[in-house]
């Protein structure tokens, strides 16, 4: 219990904290049990400070301190239709009708941290020189440090090979500037989150396609998604199959360098590399900026350039936007019955009520700027170093003011349809989504209406402006009264609706995520036993002799379904039958609608027909299939293009490594090594400590490259003046020369030829070999040659015996080695200890599925 002390001559409240054992026992009684959950509310959301206090134990309480601090926004307006406190938290309680986004979880009422409450934002500027490029690195990492995704375009710099007034003489173009925005992602921690970065080019630049492959480098460009802004023009070339023209600068009506291309060879590389690794994603530029009411405002800064990282809020230079989640399956009356049935007059309630919400959250999100503006003033820095963040955030505060943007969008339309009985991607099904979201457009621009009758319009409406856009249009045509009150008293936010990837909210509301169909319904996962734990029963032990458990996963609301329909629910949760479990699920209304088994081409059309109620865009991935043919993606994207999508991105399941849907090996598309050992092959060069009797040693493993994949390893200590390298000395090159050892004759030896700074060759590396170390190398890199995944090859390293302890070993240094050459998004065949979900290679590090940083 809180009490209080005398301090000071002064009476203060000391604040309450709580233990991390206390927030989890009392999460896991709200959240009934889920462990994923209440882990991930503690972790991202729970109220904490720079030390890593907890100031509350449930969401109940991070609901109430939400509510508190949207009720002082309503107090501050004293409108007629002013929400009360309890009527607020009553929309928040259990997740089950709104949701704010993470950033207005973690953020409202949170005074120990200087966080902004946006989720999204864009920036840049139209400056090629390497001032105005720095001048958006820098921008970029002030932005992350405050837990903003963020995305900036590169149409505006030179192509390469252009003349340049400075020593380079000619522009090195936009690829170079990729991996400097990607190298600072990485570099900005979140709260042990990654941050996340958006890059965009114009298909007209005439180095899209560089940037296009610009990926497809192991280790290169892994900070950020990549996305190519097509218009309909080259669209069209595309299916005409004529040539289309480029040009610097894209937009310009007299450019400096044109460039003719064949279109089809050009969109053929975005569907290949799109097929092989997920990337780049496409954005269909004309019917974003024709479809988008804020470009109407072009003329007073909001020309959209480009979007957020994962694509749903397409914005101009300084804008962002907060997001707002409305949870579709508790409108469903009596689920999973035949008498349930949608609520559309609550659902309608709801929508306007959202706005309102969403509204005071921008006069918070205000506040917060004012706070993060009075931290840079009061910060010791000169003003020339902290000038650059004081003008990001004095612009984004004016885009914020003039246009009051907001993202409302939803969660859990596979559940819902569930819930309905429908089935996703059916006909039934996307009739009834389309008929969802235009009653959502409606609810919400009529909230947005009425607040400007109240509390005024954004300050830049025009109804003239916006007569002829065609998502105006369609509510003029659903809702002429609604129109009719809007040209009147204008409106309160210049865009207002999205969908975005809910990701760990879903997880908080125990539902499938946006409008994506549900992952999976029920499967079953192995968890080892640990070699001390006597208690648990194995249910079977593998060739190692590793034990092993297996457990039933369940979707929360297939597991209502369950108990919903009279099965013996724990019957159900013990059984080892997987036969017996897909058998169940087949007669349940998840039944052909999970990721796997949706017909893409429906998902498209879902998208498409949703997307005309949407005024800024949709996140959703189409997930295919392995060995999915390249030509089924290409029909896919040129399908959402005509369905009338803003964007498109496909994965086929194990083209990054191995996918999340994938449990087999995936040696498709490696490098075809050669027979016979090269005599010379490129070269990394990895430093790390390795640990033995006499204390730690510097060594060094030199891993042997060809065509960018690595082909052999080996090891050795840099110790003494013959095997000196520089420390800035990373790459090189490991020829093959004839050595002769007195003690063990003839046989072949390695040198490196430094190729950077100096020309000098190291020989005779092979004498600074550990014969221990040296056979278990070549052990390695036969795995190399041979083909093992190395994932794979990573799990037989880590269960070598070397001897020795820790971290500074010669088998941390080899899978640091290894993990370079590891695409991020690879699964890796692991379960998460904590969370049991499957850990994928991300970042240099081992993730779990659910975010937790696992190594």
């Amino acid at each position: 219990m809180t009490k209080e002390e005398k301090m000071g001559g002064k009476l203060e409240k000391k604040v309450r904290t709580y233990s991390y054992e206390e927030a989890l026992s009392k999460s896991l009684d709200y959240f009934k049990g889920d462990n994923l959950a209440a882990e991930q509310w503690i972790r991202k959301y729970c109220l904490k400070d720079s030390k890593g206090n907890l100031y509350e134990n449930s969401p109940d309480q991070m609901h109430h301190r939400i509510a508190r601090d949207i009720f002082k926004i309503e107090e501050k307006y004293n409108g007629k239709n002013q929400l009360s406190e309890e009527k607020i938290y009553s929309l928040l309680k259990d997740f089950k009708y709104l949701i704010p986004a993470g950033s207005n979880m973690s953020g409202i009422g949170n005074n120990y941290q200087i966080v902004s409450l946006s989720n999204c934002f864009v920036i840049g500027n139209n400056s090629d020189s390497y001032g105005g490029i720095i001048n958006t690195d820098q921008e970029q990492v002030q932005l992350m440090k405050r837990r903003g995704g963020v995305g900036h375009d590169l149409s505006h710099i030179r192509p390469k090979g252009v003349k340049v007034n400075n020593s380079a003489l000619t522009s090195t173009g936009v690829v170079p500037f990729m991996e400097r925005y990607s190298n600072s992602t990485k570099e900005v921690a979140q709260d042990g989150r990654r941050g996340a970065l958006m890059l965009s080019i114009s298909i007209q630049h005439p180095d899209s396609e560089k940037f296009i492959d610009a990926k497809l480098e192991s280790g290169k460009v892994t900070g950020a998604n990549v996305s190519v802004r097509v218009t309909d023009d080259f669209m069209q070339a595309v299916k005409e199959n004529r040539n289309y023209i480029q040009q610097y600068p894209v937009n310009s009506s007299n450019p400096s360098i044109k460039k003719e291309i064949n279109a089809a060879e050009l969109w053929d590389k975005i569907i290949t590399n799109a097929w092989k690794s997920g990337e780049p994603g496409v954005l269909f530029w004309d019917t974003i900026t024709r479809e988008s009411v804020a470009d109407v405002y072009s003329k007073e800064g909001f020309e959209t350039v480009s979007t957020n990282p994962c694509g749903e809020i397409p914005l101009c230079p300084y804008d962002s936007c907060r997001l707002l989640a409305i949870n579709l399956y508790n409108y469903v009356e009596n689920p999973f019955t035949k008498s349930a049935k949608f609520n559309f007059d609550l659902f309608k309630e709801h929508s306007g009520l959202a706005a309102r919400v969403m509204d005071d959250i921008i006069d918070l999100e205000k506040e917060k700027i004012h706070m993060i503006l009075e931290k840079i003033e009061t910060d010791p820095e000169p003003d020339y170093i902290k000038g650059v963040e004081k003008r990001l955030w004095d612009n984004i505060l004016e885009k914020c003011e003039d246009g009051r943007r907001m993202g409302i969008g939803i969660t859990a339309e596979g559940d819902m349809l569930a819930a309905l009985g429908l089935t996703y991607g059916s006909d039934e099904a996307i009739n009834f989504s389309e008929e969802i979201h235009k009653n959502l457009a409606l609810g919400v621009y009529g909230g947005s209406v009425d607040l400007a009758k109240e509390r005024g319009a954004f300050p830049i409406y025009d109804a003239e402006k916006e007569k002829n856009n065609p998502f105006i249009q369609r509510i003029k045509e659903a809702d002429p009264k609604l129109y009719e009150e809007m040209i009147e008293n204008g409106r309160r936010n210049i865009s207002c609706l999205t969908i975005a990837p809910t990701g760990t909210v879903s997880i908080m509301a125990q539902t499938t995520s946006g409008i994506e169909p549900v992952f999976r319904a029920a499967y079953q996962r192995n968890v080892k036993i640990e070699a001390n734990d006597k208690n648990n029963k194995p249910d079977f032990t593998d060739d190692e002799g590793i034990r092993w458990r297996t457990y039933n996963v369940f979707h929360p609301k297939f597991e209502t379904w369950l108990k919903l329909n009279g099965y013996d629910f724990e019957e159900i949760k013990n059984t080892k039958d997987e036969t017996k479990l897909k058998e169940i699920v087949t007669e349940s209304p998840y039944f052909k609608s999970s990721a796997e088994d949706v017909d893409w081409i429906k998902k498209i059309e879902m998208q498409g027909r949703i997307q005309k109620w949407i005024d800024h865009s949709i996140s959703a991935t189409t997930n295919m299939p392995k060995n999915t043919p390249k030509e089924i993606v290409a029909e896919a994207y040129m399908k959402s293009w005509e369905s009338g999508c803003k964007g498109m991105t496909v994965y086929v399941d194990g083209s990054r490594g191995r996918g999340v849907l994938d449990s087999g090996k995936n040696l498709e598309g490696r490098v075809k090594f050669p027979a016979e050992r090269p005599d010379v092959v490129d070269a990394d060069l990895l430093r790390f400590k390795n640990s033995n009797e006499n204390g730690g040693e510097d060594w060094i493993a030199f891993v042997g490259k060809i065509e960018g994949e690595p082909f052999e390893i080996f090891t050795g200590k840099s110790e003494g003046d013959m095997l000196y390298i520089p420390p800035n000395i990373k790459h090189g090159k490991i020829k093959k020369v004839k050595a002769l050892d007195s003690d063990e004759g003839s046989r072949y030896d390695f040198s490196y030829v430094n190729t950077i700074g100096f020309n000098n060759t190291i020989e005779g590396i092979s004498h600074q070999f550990n014969r221990e170390f040296w056979n278990l190398a070549r052990l390695v890199s036969g795995h190399l040659r041979e083909g093992t995944p190395i994932p794979n090859l990573i799990r037989i390293v880590r269960k070598l015996d070397d001897g020795a302890e820790g971290i500074n070993t010669w088998k941390s240094g080899i899978e640091r080695a290894l993990k370079k050459y590891v695409p991020d998004g690879t699964e890796l065949g692991l379960t998460c200890k904590e969370c049991n979900m499957p850990i994928i290679f991300q970042n240099g590090c081992e993730t779990c599925g659910c975010g937790e940083k696992c190594s």
